[in-house]
């Protein structure tokens, strides 16, 4: 049985996404939590690990994710386009558990970002007249901070990300007995395929990313 997982996130006393050495430092005794495909059977031939660790300060989350491709690529290179559909992204979920709204944030190798807010999850599930998702679910007023580091000669890429708890928090900010539902998933281009491996934290029943049902618990510590 495939169990939602718990993630403890570690509390820091300074962090910066300046200095690479100094990120994975900080982070490197943080519990991680790991990709997979839950919805599968047994993973496609294809599949790729991913490895995620978190941790926090006063002002913000830090996530730095650990992902290994064979094939690392994404032309896209507007902000805020739906770059998932062209090549390789890493997406967070958060929500903390006490709004209805959550948030979605997409970073590729080339450091492209895609920033949503989605109201509850009941909007997403409402029919709309038009396809798509509405303007006013895209955050452009502000941009998350981001790094991607790429080693093509190790087939692995790396992100680190600074979320910013007044970007996410709207009713309340972390304390130390906080916790919010999280997933953190992937598309997975290879040139020549003609279609993404995804895979997920999250133990999803069925391949959807919105399962919150499904989703991890972040533990402030």
């Amino acid at each position: 049985m495939n169990k939602v997982p718990f993630l403890n996130v570690k509390s820091l006393a300074k962090a910066g996404l300046e200095s690479w050495p100094q990120l994975v430092s900080v982070l490197s005794d943080a519990q991680a939590v790991e990709s997979k495909q839950a919805w599968r059977s047994e993973l496609e031939p294809g599949f790729r690990p991913m490895r995620v660790k978190t941790g926090w300060t006063r002002d913000a989350l830090y996530i730095h994710a650990e992902i290994e491709d064979v094939d690392i690529f994404n032309p896209e290179k507007q902000f805020n386009a739906l770059s998932f559909t062209k090549g390789d992204v890493f997406e967070m979920f958060l929500r903390p558990c006490d709004q209805d709204a959550y948030f979605e944030f997409h970073v590729t190798p080339e450091n492209q970002k895609l920033q949503l807010r989605f109201p509850s999850a009941a909007a997403l599930a409402v029919p709309r007249a038009k396809p798509g998702l509405p303007p006013e679910w895209f955050i452009s007023h502000r941009v998350i901070e981001s790094r991607v580091r790429v080693n093509a000669a190790t087939q692995r890429w790396e992100v680190a990300a600074e979320i910013p708890f007044d970007l996410v928090c709207e009713t309340s900010q972390p304390r130390s007995d906080t916790r919010w539902l999280f997933s953190f998933s992937r598309y997975d281009y290879t040139r020549g395929q003609e279609h993404p491996v995804l895979s997920s934290t999250s133990p999803h029943k069925v391949l959807s990313f919105h399962r919150q049902e499904e989703w991890g618990e972040l533990r402030f510590l």
